[in-house]
């Protein structure tokens, strides 16, 4: 992937949502998906992070496992994709594609949208060992 912009980490991340399972995908559309150079402070700050390149990226919202049809709708389920810690790990690595990266990235913030906690996702997702 030659094109490292904000643009070409959505259209990956946008592939991979269209490529994602029926109903998965349908409940996935419904999410709103950004891409940003990196983590806000203060979204740092509420994760008790200190290193703004160990979020690559984030779930806002309530899972749908825990959504009820009489919750007030405020803002939309969001997923945050970030460009610069993204590119950061794929630097360190030096073993996997970028575009595969952004679609782990991806897959994984999904993953919490349908409920799973990272314990879960860590049972069946071997990809940080």
């Amino acid at each position: 992937m030659e094109d490292q912009s904000l643009d070409a980490f959505m259209a990956v991340a946008r592939r991979v949502v269209e490529e994602l399972p029926d109903p998965f995908r349908r409940h996935a559309r419904a999410v709103r998906l950004l891409v940003a150079e990196m983590p806000e402070a203060e979204v740092l700050s509420d994760l008790h992070m200190g290193d703004p390149l160990e979020l690559t990226g984030l779930y806002e919202g309530i899972p749908l496992t825990e959504k009820h049809l009489w919750d007030p709708s405020g803002e939309p389920d969001t997923v945050w994709l970030f460009r610069r810690p993204i590119l950061a790990e794929w630097r360190d690595r030096g073993d996997v594609a970028l575009e595969d990266l952004i679609a782990h990235v991806t897959v994984h913030e999904f993953a919490h949208h349908f409920g799973w906690s990272d314990e879960d996702i860590a049972t069946i997702d071997q990809w940080w060992e």
